[in-house]
């Protein structure tokens, strides 16, 4: 009789350590981001928030950007497993360079860079804009504004310096500056009084992908089931955030990020929504994150005229992948 209740406490004691590891074991994920904590991340920290990461059976801690932080280079060496990316031009640059790297989602369609105008200024339209001064960073220098001299005749004489500051910009009312059109024309409106005229690249044949998630070959290769889960469950977070309850998602970034406030997070909301950032064309039908390649191959072939690529450096395509994406995932939980 001993024996048998040795072995019904020895039973026991098995399904009490090993029940729980076998339910709660889940895959730890580090997702390196290309910014701060802000509503334009708002999906990725819904499904932190609000536990659709932990039912997809991971784990994932998020690892900020920001302007003193290049969590780029963290990732082709192991040191994170995702990284959103902000453009397809440094996924076109990594395939060029044989760094093992891919595109597997590409979360915003639109790419929200804008150049913003004062109400007063003038300027009506896009080419009206050639004529002003024009406040950009070194980052905008180097890549959009290289397309913006070839494709649509701006002057680069007209360039003056940009550091995130907007107090040049404020003081003459001729100047236009770059922005995303979910942050500075809010940060705009506050101190003029006024919502700024803002014009989005995407409007004029800037087609790239934005807020991009890129991986490492090797987990594509090895673990296609961890990064399909991971992708799915980032594409559930942002149908939950711009379409459900957000208000978990709200309260990380603020706890993350200290300058973001309720007012930024709702205009920030209201723009992605308005302007079809993330949901809109193929997502419509193909789901959040979608990728077109023949999209890819236009866009490239669009920086190889503005003199960013050569013919040849790269095969665009292999910067991304579909086999992650187009499926629909999620779609039901868009809003009627």
């Amino acid at each position: 009789m001993w024996y048998r209740r040795c072995s019904l406490c020895c039973l026991a004691c098995v399904l009490f350590v090993t029940v729980p590891l076998c339910v709660h074991a889940r895959d730890n994920v580090v997702l390196a981001t290309n910014w701060k904590a802000q509503p334009e991340l708002g999906g990725f920290y819904q499904a932190l928030a609000d536990g659709t990461y932990e039912e997809f059976g991971l784990d994932v801690t998020i690892q900020p950007g920001g302007p003193l932080v290049n969590n780029r280079v963290l990732l082709p060496v192991g040191r994170v497993d995702f990284l959103v990316g902000t453009n397809l031009l440094q996924p076109f640059e990594a395939a060029k360079q044989g760094i093992p790297t891919q595109v597997v989602a590409a979360i915003f369609q639109k790419d929200p860079q804008c150049l913003i105008a004062h109400p007063d200024s003038g300027y009506k339209n896009w080419d009206d804009l050639k004529r002003a001064p024009l406040l950009m960073g070194n980052s905008g220098r180097f890549s959009f504004f290289v397309w913006m001299k070839a494709a649509h005749d701006f002057d680069e004489r007209n360039l003056r310096p940009y550091n995130h500051n907007l107090a040049p910009f404020l003081t003459n009312k001729a100047a236009v500056q770059q922005g995303y059109a979910t942050a500075e024309p809010k940060r705009v409106e506050e101190v003029i009084g006024r919502e700024p005229l803002v014009f989005l690249l995407a409007d004029h044949g800037w087609n790239s992908y934005s807020t991009v998630i890129e991986t490492r070959t090797d987990l594509i290769e090895n673990k296609p089931d961890l990064v399909q889960r991971f992708v799915d469950a980032s594409i559930v977070g942002w149908y939950h955030y711009l379409y459900g309850d957000n208000s978990k998602a709200n309260d990380l970034i603020k706890r993350e990020n200290a300058e973001m406030t309720d007012g930024q997070i709702a205009y920030s909301l209201r723009k992605l929504r308005e302007q079809g950032l993330i949901d809109s064309g193929d997502t419509l039908e193909k789901g959040i994150g979608a990728i077109d390649t023949a999209r890819v191959k236009n866009f490239y072939e669009k920086m190889v005229s503005a003199g960013l690529f050569e013919e040849g450096d790269l095969d665009p395509v292999e910067a991304v992948t579909t086999r992650f994406v187009n499926k629909g995932v999620g779609q039901e939980l868009r809003s009627k």
